[in-house]
């Protein structure tokens, strides 16, 4: 990479060559369009502004796919120090001694300066997947030397230049991993790993057997990678894609997901400070492990459905999916507030929906009945006929009330089939007097049509003959 090329970019890594899980167009936004959010817009969220709460959701997954004993669980979430393997007696790893001479970037924690420092041998690496014995081949050990200086300094380097070549960048890499204080995959997440790998299919009789369970290794390694802090995460994704297209070149460079993994697990899951007799028979599994890894890296950084689907309604609190895949976020949207104080994000996440299914019951309720108001009145308007007195009786049999008492409806309890003279005498002699009385009182407003005006006149006839 040329440092001529862009001046503007020290320090930053490069976009050249990788693909962006944001959608980022220079066209004014038009309203009326959906807006094409990242697809785990939502977990990443929730990753920044409830950190328990999306830990919580991840490792719940996690042990329903694996079984951590107690001690292993713990140390996965940081409640205990990581237990790996150590070296026996005083032997130490090659790496440890030269991790004494620490710099910039070799030797030193994972910082996003070192990855940027770094891509520029990744991307470099990318453009010479046809060298055959790539990344077993070792480069000369001056020109290393002289560019591990350069990085280490901070250097924006011009591999294309012809002073290097593509075994002293791979062998760089390697070295680079080798020398981090911590393994790329952490030492927490060691045992987890090792269970992830045992994960195999059941047969007909429930039996377990030798087949690898591919599916639930994937969503194990998804939730796995959701717990790896930002910058291991960062720098595993651009790692893995890189032997992912290696692996695919091996009829040409001679190195396939196994080979590639043999080379690249002692730097990035192996415990610091060991050698291969220390991990004993669990070197073939963590070998096996990271080859899954690389052939199916394209699947490992996305967020499993079922998370999206919980970190959607998490913040929305609503269960309709805006499209079929859950991509496109109508951009009218509003987040419902979550309670801080709720005692945990299922209970949140039902609190939200409960309100939202309250407000929107409400709302059609209240329309619902407006328009049945309208509807009756219109049916009291009509002229009398057995049809209208059809239609009153169905509107009688509703028990329903309106919201106001101020207007007189179908919904309020009103004896109003018995329309006539002799109705509302019978009425009064079977001691219903009291009960007209007070629904009288508290229904002010006057009937709604004329006939019905003239029909109170003749009660109150009625009432002082009585």
């Amino acid at each position: 990479m040329a440092a001529a090329d862009d001046p503007h970019n020290n320090h930053k890594l490069s976009r050249r060559g990788t693909t962006c899980s944001v959608f980022i167009s220079q066209e004014k936004p038009n309203t009326s369009q959906p807006v094409i959010f990242n697809p785990d817009f939502f977990v990443e969220r929730l990753r920044h502004e409830h950190p328990q709460a999306f830990a919580d959701v991840v490792l719940s997954n996690i042990t329903r796919l694996i079984d951590l004993p107690g001690d292993e669980f713990a140390q996965l979430t940081g409640e205990s120090e990581a237990k790996v393997p150590t070296a026996a007696g005083f032997l130490r790893s090659f790496n440890f001694l030269k991790r004494k001479d620490k710099g910039v970037v070799f030797g030193a924690p994972l910082t996003e300066e070192g990855i940027a420092q770094i891509y520029q041998l990744i991307e470099y690496l990318s453009k010479n997947l046809h060298v055959e014995g790539l990344f077993r081949v070792p480069g000369h050990s001056l020109r290393q030397a002289a560019l591990r200086e350069m990085l280490n300094a901070g250097a924006e380097l011009d591999l294309e230049a012809g002073d290097f070549h593509p075994n002293d960048a791979a062998t760089l890499l390697k070295a680079y991993l080798g020398e981090l204080p911590e393994p790329l995959l952490t030492h927490r997440h060691y045992h987890a790993h090792l269970k992830i790998g045992e994960l195999t299919r059941f047969d007909d009789g429930g039996e377990k057997t030798s087949v690898p369970d591919k599916e639930h290794r994937i969503e194990a390694f998804q939730l796995l990678f959701m717990l790896l802090p930002a910058a291991n995460r960062s720098l595993l994704k651009l790692l893995l894609d890189l032997l992912y297209h290696t692996a695919r070149n091996q009829h040409i460079n001679k190195m396939s997901a196994i080979n590639l993994a043999t080379m690249f697990a002692p730097h990035i899951i192996w415990p610091k400070n060991v050698i291969a007799s220390d991990l004993q028979a669990n070197i073939e599994q963590l070998n096996n492990g990271i080859a899954f890894l690389i052939r199916h890296s394209q699947k490992l950084f996305k967020a499993p459905t079922y998370i999206k689907e919980y970190t959607r309604v998490y913040f929305t609190g609503s269960k309709t999916l805006q499209s079929k895949d859950d991509l496109t976020l109508c951009s009218g949207t509003q987040d419902v507030p979550v309670t801080a104080a709720s005692p945990s994000p299922s209970m949140r996440t039902r609190g939200a929906v409960s309100s939202t299914s309250t407000t929107r019951s409400f709302e059609t309720q209240s329309y619902t009945e407006s328009a049945l108001r309208e509807l009756y009145r219109q049916v009291n308007n009509m002229p009398e006929s057995a049809k209208k007195k059809k239609l009153i009786r169905q509107f009688d049999k509703q028990h329903l009330r309106t919201p106001s008492a101020d207007t007189r409806t179908p919904f309020s309890r009103k004896h109003w089939r018995s329309r006539s003279l002799g109705g509302i005498i019978k009425r009064k002699v079977l001691g219903s007097q009291v009960l007209t009385e007070k629904e009288n009182g508290s229904l002010q407003s006057p009937l709604p049509s004329g006939h019905s005006m003239a029909r109170q006149e003749k009660t109150r006839a009625v009432e002082e003959i009585l």
